[in-house]
């Protein structure tokens, strides 16, 4: 219990609550929303783990959060950061089992941007040693949601449609798509994304900015009928595609990179044609979804990221210590994902 200090360092929040507006997963200036602190070392509770952070990833939602548009209020003063990889340092009653063990975790006491974070032991997973310190500090937020949804897919049919495809969760689902033997449809804004998305697996690619991009939809739905739209984006042109699909379709949204609330033109179509709009929330899966399910979805994510078929692709890293100055400057500039590191 004492190879560890009394303070560290961290990016914590300096807002409470909810934005009034909401700007999408970008931001100018990380000042604005984060201050970069000594703080004191948090102490785990019962059934919590306190982790020396290795990595921590930056994800979408955690913009949307830090700027008060996701779908859990801020809190003034605590670290930010959803995900990451770290070394098990302190246990609390009833975790012990995970004492000095790798893990991939979700923060769900204290953020992931810090030194030392505090999470029920619940939303820590073991980590494989040859499974990346990278790849374990982005191994559940894209990972295990991809694994999941294209495991609800499985079960409504062959084809299924993911919007942001070329994001790093996109690519995931297209290959695990094509390796279940199933038919990703992807869709991007740009052109120059068709070959690469294919290679991964998708079998058809509509890029939603061409001018013949609606007929094209209409080939695609016709000839494989999808009846699950895995979406990221959720604006209007989202809700046309989900008109566009056959009885029984589903919207599973999961997150919201579009500012544009979508309007419902065809409301009908949830009465007549049994079509549902949803959402999937990692979280919710991960405490709802019985041990042995997810054992087996969580040992699929490793050995692929172990084996190659899955890799991460880190653009840039920074220093926790430069995380405040730094990140929406190299967000600007990146790809790939960013990754912060203790030093």
């Amino acid at each position: 219990m004492s190879d560890f200090p009394d303070t560290m360092q961290a990016a914590i929040l300096v807002h409470d609550g909810y934005a009034p507006t909401a700007t999408g997963p970008v931001i100018d200036d990380a000042a604005d929303w984060l201050q970069a602190v000594e703080i004191p070392v948090p102490q785990p509770g019962a059934g919590q783990v306190l982790i020396r952070m290795r990595a921590s990833s930056v994800n979408p939602s955690d913009l949307h959060f830090i700027k008060g548009e996701y779908g859990q209020p801020r809190v003034k003063d605590h670290p930010a950061g959803f995900e990451g990889c770290g070394d098990v340092v302190a246990t609390g009653a009833g975790a012990e089992q995970l004492a000095g063990q790798r893990v991939a975790f979700v923060a769900a006491g204290s953020g992931a941007w810090a030194e030392y974070v505090v999470t029920p032991a619940l939303m820590c997973i073991p980590l494989r040693p040859d499974v990346s310190d990278f790849d374990g500090a982005a191994q559940i937020v894209n990972p295990l949601t991809a694994m999941a949804m294209v495991d609800i897919a499985k079960q409504a049919g062959e084809a299924f449609i993911i919007s942001a495809a070329t994001s790093q969760l996109g690519k995931l689902m297209c290959a695990l798509g094509r390796d279940l033997g199933l038919s990703p449809i992807a869709l991007v804004r740009r052109a120059d994304a068709v070959d690469q998305l294919k290679a991964l697996g998708a079998a058809e690619v509509l890029v939603t900015s061409d001018a013949g991009f609606t007929d094209r939809l209409a080939e695609v739905m016709r000839a494989l009928k999808p009846r699950i739209f895995l979406d990221a984006v959720a604006d209007q042109q989202c809700e046309t595609i989900f008109t566009a699909m056959p009885n029984g379709a589903r919207w599973i949204i999961y997150g919201k990179l579009s500012t544009e609330p979508p309007a419902l033109t065809q409301t009908g179509q949830l009465i007549f044609m049994g079509k549902r709009i949803e959402g999937f929330w990692l979280t919710q899966w991960m405490t709802s979804t019985p041990p042995q399910d997810q054992m087996r979805v969580v040992g699929e994510v490793q050995a692929r990221f172990a084996d190659g078929r899955w890799s991460t692709d880190v653009a840039a890293t920074i220093p926790l210590r430069d995380l405040v100055a730094t990140l929406a400057e190299t967000l600007k500039t990146t790809k790939g994902k960013v990754m912060i590191v203790p030093e």
